[in-house]
């Protein structure tokens, strides 16, 4: 852990201030490198493993160099999967949050006139996945003349997924004069080209993990044979008892049909893969957080972006043909100090495939033997037992989210209503001052806002008795 803390950097108040709520005290070792270098608006390139606060070392300093009053996007991050842009969404969002950063998020399987609206208004950051981004350029919705921070996010993942030509055709819509930032946990040759084409002099910071795999997750392996395996999932559910784990699957065919499997067995459990429809697939993951099932069956889409901390066992069911997926995969338990488990079945085919795995991250797992009956059905009692009793997990709080209201009001754009009227109402409070206010959103036909400081409930009973230039609202805090 770094000895430094954030006030090293010189940062500005609000952005301090939203870190210390969210509970950030030092700087990961890649932050440590690359803040110094983007405040200073120098290209960098970074190898990084995924876990190590990537995402923070690049948000941190762009949204401290964000001009506020500027109306167009000052930064672009491209991401290869709809999951990792709206968790990067939610992580800016919240560094930002007292500096009113405003950051949106496009990508496909999402209404395109939806995301046209929120791009005509102010937004200083977007990020999205390149199909979708690119088609925004084309069509005049995206506005790249005041970009001056362009991310490229797990680049190694944009080349495996076949992105890596939007990705060239974006940047050269980009202007010339930009801060460029690489990130990629590999860096094959192709990435390596398009560093000397499009960067300028980039620094190169690679960040080497003690180990490929953290010591928090205990790796084992089974080999089974493959019409065999669900029955071997049976016993390992049983034995291992796991309070909240995701099974990974190759492919959406394999992920349904071991969901159909589960269910049979009148498991807990859903699914994600990139077949399903985008809202679909945040509701499955929010409820999966929210421990409302205690499986996730997931193809390698689930595997990127996804910060869930009381994960304690995955599952591989089909072992990954990339080296890489195993550790991303497995990288879903074991996280913030909690110990996990990542179980992997092998057939004869894809023994080739663990060994290469085994060879990447430097070390054996323990190969075990198939639990006996009488463990399995001890452990089954077990099991039966914690899960009429289970309680759901008690999500983090940061203070960020005790200080902070996002209210409701029932008027806007067709009321005429600006963001100027709402500071103008909610100024007015006795004891609520303009650094109160947060965010403004204003839709059609309501508006949210975020009140900072504590001092939601006083604005919510406050204005109930007002009127919003002179229109009727109804205020209440936000469920969204």
């Amino acid at each position: 852990m770094s000895k430094l803390n954030f006030e090293h950097f010189k940062l500005s108040n609000e952005i301090l201030k939203s870190l210390k709520g969210l509970g950030y005290i030092n700087p990961s070792k890649v932050q440590e490198e690359v803040i110094p270098f983007v405040l200073e608006n120098k290209d960098v390139i970074v190898k990084s493993q995924t876990g190590s606060g990537k995402t923070a070392a690049f948000g941190i300093p762009v949204c401290e160099k964000i001009d506020v009053e500027e109306k167009k996007p000052q930064v672009l991050i491209l991401t290869p999967t709809r999951e990792l842009a709206v968790q990067i969404k939610e992580d800016i969002f919240k560094i930002g949050r007292f500096k009113k950063i405003r950051c949106a998020a496009v990508f496909g399987k999402q209404p395109m006139n939806l995301q046209k609206s929120e791009l005509k208004q102010r937004v200083h950051i977007v990020v999205g996945t390149p199909g979708r981004t690119f088609d925004h350029i084309k069509r005049g919705n995206l506005d790249l003349e005041k970009i001056k921070y362009f991310i490229l996010d797990e680049a190694d993942e944009m080349l495996n997924m076949g992105f890596i030509d939007q990705v060239k055709d974006i940047i050269n819509a980009l202007p010339k004069n930009r801060v460029t930032m690489l990130f990629s946990a590999t860096m094959p040759e192709e990435i390596e080209r398009l560093c000397k084409k499009y960067m300028v002099n980039p620094s190169k910071i690679e960040i080497h993990p003690e180990n490929v795999t953290t010591d928090t997750i205990e790796e084992m392996y089974y080999e089974v044979e493959k019409d065999s395996k669900f029955q071997l999932l049976k016993k390992i559910i049983y034995t291992e008892s796991p309070n909240s784990c995701i099974l990974f699957c190759n492919t959406k065919d394999a992920v349904d049909t071991l969901l159909n499997n589960m269910k049979k067995s009148k498991f807990s459990c859903e699914a994600i893969h990139g077949g399903m429809d985008q809202r679909d697939r945040l509701e499955t993951m929010k409820r999966f957080k929210e421990g409302e099932f205690q499986f996730l069956v997931a193809t390698d889409v689930a595997a990127r972006g996804i910060h869930i901390e009381n994960i304690t066992h995955v599952i591989n069911y089909e072992v990954p043909m990339e080296k890489e997926s195993y550790v991303h995969r497995i990288g879903r338990t074991g996280r913030a100090g909690n110990e996990g488990k990542a179980i992997t079945f092998a057939y004869n085919y894809e023994l080739k495939f663990l060994k290469n795995i085994k060879e990447y991250i430097g070390h054996d797992m323990v190969k075990k033997d198939t639990p006996s009956e009488i463990q399995v059905q001890e452990g089954k009692k077990d099991f039966e037992y914690k899960l009429k009793h289970k309680v759901k997990p008690k999500l983090k709080n940061n203070k960020l989210d005790n200080e902070i209201t996002k209210i409701y009001i029932s008027a806007g754009k067709k009321k005429k209503i600006r963001p100027g009227d709402i500071v103008g109402a909610i100024s007015n409070i006795d004891g609520v001052y303009a650094e109160d206010i947060g965010i403004i959103d204003v839709n059609d036909t309501h508006s949210y806002v975020d009140i900072l400081n504590g001092k939601g409930n006083l604005v919510i009973r406050s204005l109930h008795k007002k009127n919003i230039k002179g229109k009727e609202v109804r205020v209440q805090k936000a469920v969204k």
